[in-house]
C-alpha cells in the first residue's frame, strides 16, 4: 500500500480538468491509464525522470475505480485531496448548496479519533 501513490493520484488528476471530467465518466480505464504512465512520474520534475516501482494495491486500485472516498480515507489518503477532487466532480450532481459536502460528511462520518494516518 502506497499513501504517497494514493495522494499523488488525488492531487494530480484534481489540478487537470480534463483528467477530472475522463476520471469522471471512465474511474477504471482512468486509474489503469494514470498506474501506468503517470504514477512513476516524478512531480515538479523534468520529463524523462521517473522511477520504476511504484503501484497500486488491489484494495486502493478497486477503491479508486470505485470512487470510494471512504475507502481511501481508510487507507490513509488526505481527506482535503479527496474532498476537493470529489466537488469537482460531484458538486454537480447535487440541487441544494453544499450537497455533496454534506453526503462526504455523512459517509465519513463512521470514523472517530483518532483518525487514519494521512502522514505521507
Amino acid at each position: 500500500m502506497s499513501t504517497y501513490l494514493l495522494n499523488k493520484f488525488l492531487f494530480t488528476v484534481d489540478r487537470d480538468p480534463e483528467l477530472v471530467e475522463r476520471y469522471r465518466e471512465d474511474p477504471t480505464g482512468t486509474v489503469a491509464w494514470w498506474e501506468t504512465e503517470q504514477a512513476n512520474r516524478i512531480l515538479n520534475c523534468h520529463d524523462g525522470e521517473s522511477s520504476t516501482w511504484l503501484r497500486f494495491d488491489d484494495r486502493e486500485r478497486a477503491a479508486l475505480a470505485g470512487h470510494d472516498y471512504p475507502a481511501l480515507f481508510e487507507l490513509g489518503a488526505h481527506p482535503f485531496l479527496t474532498l476537493t477532487l470529489f466537488i469537482a466532480m460531484f458538486e454537480r450532481d447535487y440541487d441544494e448548496p453544499l450537497g455533496f459536502q454534506k453526503e462526504y460528511a455523512q459517509r465519513l462520518s463512521h470514523f472517530s479519533l483518532p483518525y487514519p494516518d494521512i502522514a505521507t
